[in-house]
């Protein structure tokens, strides 16, 4: 188990950050939405760089040339609604892969919103056996949501190699979803923050991720 975050290393994914967390940045839900989706491009790219490559024959104008190409079958998945910026980012690097959508939110289980359980409802998506699964979420905060999807989309088959991949993370949902994984799997952050609120949103963070990205939800 590999846990990768890239708020280590400074690069522009940290400009994209201070703009997703800035509370009057984010009254744009347009360039909110941009900033998951360029997180998604830099995070795929990283992503590319541990995948099998094999070199393929390509015919120029003037001549021929090998380049090395992925071998693998890629599975981009994402955890609606909250994800959907976030995976079009992936699929704008991987465009030859394969996508799947799981429904899999958290739900406050007491009246004082202090308690939180996880509903899963839908999914779309082939079959994971031998591919590079790819699982996108903005938010790692409890973990639940995270999990659930693992253990669903794990049912459709085993992956070759597993990436999870979220813009914030906590250590609470970290130590939540490792438990979800099997040993070869890595898990991508932008950032980790140091916790969550009484009512199980990250700090800092930067809010409700689909909120922001779409407006608020009944």
């Amino acid at each position: 188990m590999e846990i990768i975050n890239l708020n280590e290393q400074n690069t522009i994914v940290n400009q994209y950050m201070y703009e997703l967390r800035d509370k009057s940045y984010q009254r744009n839900r347009l360039l909110f939405r941009h900033n998951i989706q360029r997180i998604g491009e830099m995070m795929a790219y990283e992503v590319s760089k541990t995948l099998e490559y094999k070199s393929k024959t390509v015919t120029t104008p003037l001549g021929t040339i090998d380049i090395p190409l992925p071998k693998d079958d890629v599975l981009i998945t994402t955890v609606l609604r909250a994800g959907l910026p976030f995976h079009e980012g992936f699929l704008h690097v991987f465009d030859h892969a394969e996508n799947g959508f799981v429904s899999a939110y958290r739900m406050y289980t007491n009246r004082e919103h202090t308690e939180v359980g996880v509903h899963t409802e839908y999914m779309a998506a082939p079959s994971a056996k031998g591919k590079t699964l790819i699982i996108c979420d903005p938010m790692l905060a409890t973990g639940g949501s995270m999990a659930a999807s693992i253990e669903v989309l794990l049912k459709t088959g085993k992956p070759r190699k597993i990436h999870i991949c979220c813009v914030i993370a906590t250590p609470e949902g970290l130590e939540v979803v490792k438990q979800a994984l099997p040993v070869d799997a890595t898990i991508w952050c932008a950032a980790i923050d140091p916790g969550m609120n009484a009512n199980k949103y990250i700090v800092p963070g930067f809010g409700d991720a689909g909120d922001l990205c779409y407006g608020e939800k009944l």
